[in-house]
């Protein structure tokens, strides 16, 4: 998550866990989320009429996995990123139910506090972990962090990215030792900003990495922090959160989940810390955009370093406590495939797109729709199929009228609206 510095603050610089302009925008009139390739598109039975975009399977796909994460659609996977087991009870009353990755672990210790919290974790074959492997509080393995990043040299400089081939080797070696779990791999900003520099002069600009990497895992992320981004052509730009998001889903092919993390705190000091309203667009942007998963990046490094940042700020403990409990409240939807056909939005200002995502579930059609910019403007949602006339926002204690097939609601700065039809 960030090139070294964690581990060098932390345990002094030892083992591998580390850390322009854009390639394109993300947004546009849409009718649904996610991108991606042939896996589980087309047209599905029940009579509905509904026709299904491309997804992995969901909850459905961690069941080849016997120690592997939970399959039930009921639940939602929130993670956090590097935080001490400690501070697990703390974290699951936020709504998170994922530790993936542990300092020094996974030890006796970390195992124990995290299975006293009821919270699984995602971590390396390392220390006790052959002890473990009957233990349902690991659910996945991971992978070192960023290869697709320059590599410290170890003299000061920087080295190439790790080769995908490399990856692929080592995701062979974590599922000869366990198939019983699936292997895990984060990737950095590259995924999402294509100019990002981070990759050094001999991996940057290499897009088509990202498939190669991909063979080397079972499930994907990645990691870009825009209102903390202190490179010009990211800082702000919110939507790069579903531009990696599509981009990686592309890389898997829509056959595997992709999850991302997502900024929580200043991470160099006070300037960059996002506003709660900010997090909550990039966590709906990533879902719309087909993200089976999120996670937040908790540190502070400046002006003192501080582990659970997210935790020490009480304004953004609370929305984050909000956010996570409304996504999970929908977790019966979101766990559903989405629909290509069921309903459209167009943006009055072609400069500030909405984006959609449609699932059907429990009788009811929802609608999840996030502005893609800065600014304001009126979109016009176009149903199709709808169960009922009443459109209910949710957490927004209103309610909107389907006339002639559509309704019209304004966004303004990278704002959500989440509506429910039907029962």
């Amino acid at each position: 998550m960030r090139p070294l510095l964690l581990l060098c603050l932390l345990s002094g610089c030892v083992g591998t866990v580390s850390g322009g302009s854009g390639g394109g925008s993300a947004g546009g009139d849409a009718a649904g989320g996610g991108g991606g390739g042939a896996a589980g598109g087309g047209t599905a039975g029940g009579g509905t009429g509904d026709t299904y975009l491309p997804w992995e399977g969901g909850p459905a796909y961690w069941a080849q996995w016997p120690h592997g994460p939970s399959s039930d659609p009921t639940t939602f996977p929130i993670a956090v990123w590097l935080q001490s087991p400690s501070n697990a009870r703390a974290y699951r009353a936020l709504g998170v139910n994922l530790f993936i990755g542990l300092y020094q672990g996974p030890t006796e210790d970390d195992l124990a506090r995290l299975a006293d919290a009821g919270v699984p974790a995602w971590c390396s074959q390392d220390v006790a972990w052959a002890q473990h492997l009957g233990d349902p509080t690991i659910t996945a393995w991971t992978q070192d962090d960023e290869p697709d990043n320059a590599q410290p040299d170890g003299m000061g400089g920087y080295g190439p990215c790790i080769s995908p081939t490399v990856i692929q080797q080592r995701y062979a070696t974590f599922k000869a030792a366990d198939p019983t779990r699936p292997v895990y791999l984060n990737v950095g900003q590259g995924a999402a900003w294509t100019d990002w520099y981070g990759r050094g002069s001999a991996c940057a600009g290499h897009a088509g990495d990202y498939a190669q990497y991909a063979k080397g895992a079972d499930v994907m992320s990645f990691d870009i922090y825009p209102q903390n981004s202190t490179d010009a052509p990211v800082h702000g730009n919110l939507w790069y959160v579903a531009l990696g998001v599509d981009h990686l889903r592309d890389a898997v092919d829509a056959g595997k989940p992709v999850f991302t993390w997502l900024e929580s705190t200043g991470i160099d000091g006070p300037s960059g810390a996002p506003a709660p309203k900010q997090v909550k667009a990039e966590v709906w942007m990533a879902l719309i955009h087909g993200a089976r998963g999120y996670g937040f990046f908790c540190h502070v490094f400046s002006p003192s370093f501080v582990e659970a940042g997210l935790l020490a700020d009480p304004a953004m403990r609370a929305a984050v406590a909000t956010l996570n409990q409304q996504v999970l409240s929908l977790a019966p939807a979101l766990n559903t495939q989405s629909i290509a056909n069921a309903a459209t939005v167009s943006s009055s200002d072609a400069g500030v797109p909405v984006d959609l995502m449609v699932k059907r579930s429990g009788g009811s059609l929802y609608l999840f729709a996030v502005s893609m910019r800065a600014g304001s403007t009126q979109a016009t949602f176009t149903v199709q199929r709808a169960p009922g006339s009443q459109v209910e926002v949710l957490g927004e204690s209103r309610s909107l009228s389907l006339a002639g097939g559509q309704f019209t609601d304004t966004f303004t700065d990278y704002e959500v609206h989440l509506y429910r039809l039907g029962p």
